[in-house]
């Protein structure tokens, strides 16, 4: 469970998006949100059920998805239903789930719940009652995503995005956050998290023992 600046949330529909689309993906980061209905719709004519396990023992609040706060909640939500499981993960965050363009266009051609009215909860009904008050935010990052995918600037895509220019946003966006934001701030908050949360010490344990790849 975690923000993410483009969806505002990621969960069981945005992760088709890595999952299923390859090296070209970002090619429909402009359409992002009508892109992951689609390829539910996809998924849901091909497979007679999917099962969606979303893990928040440590979710993510921020300007995701490398740039967050990682906050222990202790809580995993499971559905059949993809677009119920999102748009209940929103509503714990602290978003208006039917405000998110990709659970709205969902739930409005059927493809699942987005309306938590809709949705019956089962399990720890007072943890889906919870609200996080969970923010999105703002980094530099976030700037470069509007001007590439949803600002005036979009025009320039084609020449960006899909040539050989490619590789310079690329760059930016690596040296950023693994050269700049990493260093500065964000490995500091994870070597904090790992001292000081049952779910970090257990993360590092595996890592020493080898349980980890990379």
């Amino acid at each position: 469970m975690k923000c993410h600046l483009y969806t505002t949330t990621t969960g069981a529909m945005k992760n088709a998006f890595g999952g299923l689309l390859n090296t070209h993906r970002h090619y429909t980061h402009t359409w992002i949100h009508e892109t992951l209905v689609d390829l539910l719709a996809i998924q849901k004519e091909i497979h007679p059920g999917v099962f969606a396990l979303m893990d928040g023992t440590t979710a993510g609040n921020g300007p995701g998805p490398r740039t967050m706060t990682p906050v222990v909640k202790n809580v995993i939500l499971a559905s059949e239903d993809q677009v119920a499981i999102d748009a209940v993960s929103a509503r714990i965050m602290g978003f208006d789930p039917m405000s998110i363009p990709y659970i709205r266009i969902a739930h409005e051609r059927g493809l699942g719940k987005g309306d938590p009215r809709d949705i019956e909860i089962v399990g720890d009904v007072e943890a889906a009652d919870e609200r996080w008050g969970f923010k999105v935010g703002k980094n530099f990052h976030g700037l470069l995503a509007w001007l590439s995918w949803f600002g005036p600037t979009k025009v320039l895509q084609p020449l960006i995005m899909r040539t050989p220019l490619v590789a310079l946003p690329i760059f930016v966006s690596e040296f950023s956050h693994d050269y700049v934001q990493w260093p500065a701030r964000y490995k500091k908050v994870a070597e904090r998290w790992e001292e000081t949360t049952s779910w970090g010490r257990l993360f590092a344990r595996y890592r020493r023992e080898g349980h980890l790849a990379g």
